[in-house]
């Protein structure tokens, strides 16, 4: 059982960063992938980024491309996501997940609030 713990949300104005973090524990060397998600008030949980675990390879939404930054740290199953030139739109929770099944993520985080002020 894979446990994630998000931290590093916060209200922010418009224009400025914010780095989250996500820890795993627990079951992390089946990790295959390691994503980004959001959930914004009234709207479904959508997906932002996600990094592959071995490979290091990244994929991001559309709209936060060239402004989010996923990373890993592989030494202590750490998932991070650097958030630039943050907007109002951004808003939402975002939760951290793993998939250590092909095709689906399969733990979830509980998420952390972040709010972009205009």
């Amino acid at each position: 059982q894979v446990q994630l713990v998000e931290s590093g949300g916060g209200l922010v104005q418009a224009g400025s960063s914010l780095r989250l973090s996500c820890a795993a524990s627990g079951g992390t060397l089946s990790t295959l992938l390691m994503g980004w998600f959001r959930q914004a008030p009234g709207k479904e949980r959508e997906f932002v980024a996600t990094i592959n675990w071995s490979t290091g390879g990244t994929y991001y939404k559309d709209s936060v491309k060239g402004r989010f930054t996923i990373s890993r740290d592989n030494s202590d199953y750490t998932v991070y996501l650097e958030m630039n030139s943050l907007k109002p739109e951004d808003t939402a929770v975002y939760y951290c997940a793993t998939s250590t099944v092909q095709g689906r993520y399969n733990f979830w985080g509980r998420g952390t609030q972040v709010t972009v002020s205009s």
